[in-house]
């Protein structure tokens, strides 16, 4: 593909550089297909604050969209293969995930399995006496039902797995440049600089910031930056009991979870109703920690009881206001504007699919691996949300 734009223009410019923006320039630079100019404009590029690089970045299976089943499925073939791919070592772990549900979420957790079963997904259920006797760590109280994925979850290095992306682009030919777009068109960005850049497509992956980039062109996208603490925390096994080591990573009732990091464990929860503005200081809140993460934790798992928090970080989730899900495709009247972004958290895991999915949709004009219809910006203006009843 090659589109006639001026002197100071690309074929194709993407905004923002963290890992959807990397993956699509990576999978436009390596198909054959292909041979435009590719510019990714990030305004950050030490990642300071990027969602890529400040994410827990796990992987699961566990939806109930099928869509995001098919997304993640590609997505851990590719971690997989990473080290081969783009250089990189993920440290890729796959422990699987477990949910842990009390009797008022339980139908939900049927009805999630059986989706997953349907799409051939690797998931169990288990029983209040099957969950202690395959975690005999967890306090069983009060859960009634779990569902455990015994293959293909997971977690890994997010930051390598952005850094591979742009590397890999960048040695292939894109051009990254360290600045900010204040006006956006869709063939042309305006960057703080004062440069204006043409383009033949303009692809606006700038997670939680893409709500704010897409209202310069006037257009209400539904994306907005939501924070979310992470907490790590150390235990001192006693004679009792020590930390329960290598688990799946756990979602509690409450919506408190956890996972190993090393020596030590990660966790953390969704806020409060009340405390999820948009667009707060990026600032960690350890009141979540006292009054909300770590009581979920004593009680769910004993040996945590002694759990004491030696780090935390704060990071932007690019939160989709109207279904959580990803907005990703063209826009319905300006045919060279598209959209990747609004993934509500799961954008790491799927970016490597839906990467690829949108190099197919600019070199070839359809998907053609995964095909993305569903998560339209069509959807929007219809009033037809996708809910994904596993967001976690």
């Amino acid at each position: 593909m090659v589109c006639e734009v001026p002197t100071d223009g690309f074929d194709v410019v993407i905004v923002g550089g963290g890992a959807m923006g990397s993956s699509i320039a990576y999978h436009l630079k390596g198909d054959p297909n292909f041979v435009g100019g590719v510019a990714v404009i990030e305004r950050d590029p030490t990642y300071a604050r990027a969602s890529s690089a400040l994410s827990a970045s796990s992987i699961r299976q566990q939806f109930s969209t099928p869509l995001n089943i098919h997304l993640s499925r590609y997505g851990i073939g590719f971690l997989r293969q990473a080290r081969d791919l783009l250089g990189v070592d993920l440290g890729l772990k796959e422990p699987g995930y477990l949910f842990l549900a009390s009797r008022a979420g339980e139908a939900v957790l049927r009805a999630n399995h059986a989706v997953q079963r349907g799409e051939d997904c690797s998931v169990e259920l288990l029983e209040p006496a099957a969950i202690a006797t395959r975690f005999p760590w967890i306090s069983t109280d009060r859960i009634t039902l779990a569902s455990h994925g015994t293959a293909n979850e997971g977690w890994f290095d997010g930051p390598a797995l952005m850094q591979g992306f742009r590397g890999k682009a960048r040695e292939l030919g894109a051009e990254y440049i360290a600045d900010e777009v204040m006006e956006l068109a869709p063939t042309a960005v305006t960057l703080r600089s004062g440069r204006r850049i043409a383009a033949g497509t303009v692809v606006l992956a700038a997670g939680p910031w893409s709500g704010q980039v897409a209202a310069t062109a006037g257009i209400a996208l539904p994306v907005e930056p939501r924070r979310r603490s992470v907490f790590v925390f150390d235990v001192r096994p006693s004679q009792e009991r020590g930390p329960p080591g290598l688990t799946p990573l756990t979602i509690d009732p409450s919506g408190v979870w956890f996972r190993p990091e090393g020596r030590y464990y990660l966790a953390g929860t969704t806020p409060a109703n009340g405390n999820d503005p948009a667009e707060p200081p990026l600032e960690v809140q350890h009141q979540e920690w006292d009054d909300m993460v770590w009581p979920a934790l004593a009680a769910r798992v004993p040996a945590f009881e002694a759990a004491k928090v030696v780090n935390a970080w704060a990071g932007y989730y690019e939160y989709n206001t109207f279904d959580q899900n990803g907005i990703v495709g063209r826009h319905p009247e300006l045919e060279s504007l598209i959209f990747a972004t609004g993934f509500s958290g799961h954008g790491i895991q799927q970016s490597p699919a839906v990467g690829r999915a949108v190099a197919e949709l600019i070199v070839h004009g359809s998907y053609r691996t995964i095909d993305l219809g569903p998560f339209g910006f069509e959807r929007l203006s219809a009033g037809r949300p996708i809910r994904e009843l596993n967001v976690v």
